[in-house]
């Protein structure tokens, strides 16, 4: 299974650039306390990332969103929160799958509140991922909203081959865009409020699971939460994981993993869990890979740990695969299954 996940991973190898290494400051300013403006980088990395993890929720607050507009062909646009270099990533994009139609009708129970859930997809991913499964979950009577991912589809500057502003060499634009990505899940589960919908869920794969993570402890409005894919440490998956190689080879003449693991920890899963302890307990399931070689499987057990020990309610499911396996047969179809069947009991 590992020489099967070495494999798949080095398929693009060809569009994986290393880029320079950049602080990019200018792309947490925005959320940066007073500070010595002659402060090194690195201060100001680490002023940053305190100020933001103990006001998180300042950091990753939402302000009212006035401009939704919802086609014909049920795509959901709206501007983003945060704004960035490439105009052509301002503007949030997800996609609509209305329950089917049996599940709506007068007849059904009528007690039964309107159900639905918000999915994030992995890095790089392609325009028809997790279309399947928003169709699945339609067809089970729960609405499903698929977001477009800062920088990626019709997100994606002409510049760019990849998806490289999301997870990249550049520390501050790295920090923007997973922010960005949680502000704009948040919008999404905003929206399905506003449409009627009563019990909403959200879903994260792999970066999305990350984006998936903040925006479940920052957003009340969310009952139920699917993580496929964990990590406490954002930093560690890039620096450990087979999928970043190029971007650690950025790093590494530059920074230690200690010091990237500081700056990003705003964007890390674990500074916010003693968060999450604080608030009312809601439906949690992690899916994890046993030879997952991207997110290392000892990340995941550290922060399936971290959770138990704080006695948060959180459900388990380990697969047999990895994780480029995980979107083939048969283990893709077990995976849908975690994740659907989780939802229709829990939501």
């Amino acid at each position: 299974m590992h020489a099967r996940e070495r494999r798949l991973a080095t398929l693009d190898d060809d569009s994986r650039q290393v880029r320079p290494f950049e602080w990019g400051a200018s792309f947490i300013q925005d959320a940066m306390p007073a500070h010595d403006e002659h402060a090194s980088p690195a201060a100001l990395f680490d002023l940053h990332a305190t100020h933001a993890v103990e006001h998180s929720d300042d950091y990753f607050h939402l302000p009212p969103v006035r401009d939704y507009k919802l086609d014909a062909h049920h795509r959901l646009t709206w501007t983003s929160a945060i704004e960035t270099p490439s105009p052509v990533n301002n503007t949030a994009h997800a996609q609509f799958f209305p329950p089917a139609a049996r599940q709506t009708s007068h007849t059904r129970h009528a007690s039964r509140p309107r159900r639905a859930v918000v999915l994030l997809p992995q890095w790089n991913a392609q325009p028809d991922s997790h279309i399947a499964l928003s169709k699945l979950l339609a067809r089970f009577g729960i609405a499903a909203l698929r977001v477009t991912l800062p920088y990626h589809e019709m997100r994606r500057p002409p510049e760019l081959t990849r998806a490289d502003y999301l997870i990249g060499s550049n520390v501050g634009r790295t920090i923007q865009s997973v922010r960005q990505a949680a502000l704009d899940a948040r919008a999404a589960v905003r929206w399905l409020a506003a449409e009627g919908f009563e019990r909403i869920g959200i879903l994260g794969t792999s970066i999305g699971s990350c984006a998936a993570f903040l925006t479940f402890v920052h957003e009340p409005l969310i009952n139920v939460g699917v993580f496929n894919h964990v990590s406490g440490y954002f930093a560690d998956v890039v620096w450990n994981g087979i999928s970043t190689r190029h971007v650690r080879e950025s790093f590494e003449p530059h920074l230690t993993l200690e010091d990237l693991r500081r700056y990003w920890l705003p964007i890390s899963p674990l500074a916010y869990i003693e968060h999450l302890s604080r608030l009312n307990p809601r439906p949690m399931r992690f899916i994890a890979a046993r030879y997952d070689l991207t997110f290392p499987v000892d990340l995941s057990r550290h922060v399936i740990c971290e959770i138990h020990r704080r006695h948060i309610p959180l459900d388990v499911a380990w697969l047999p695969c990895g994780h480029y396996t995980l979107g083939e047969t048969p283990w893709k179809y077990l995976d849908g299954y975690k994740i659907v069947s989780f939802f229709r009991r829990k939501l």
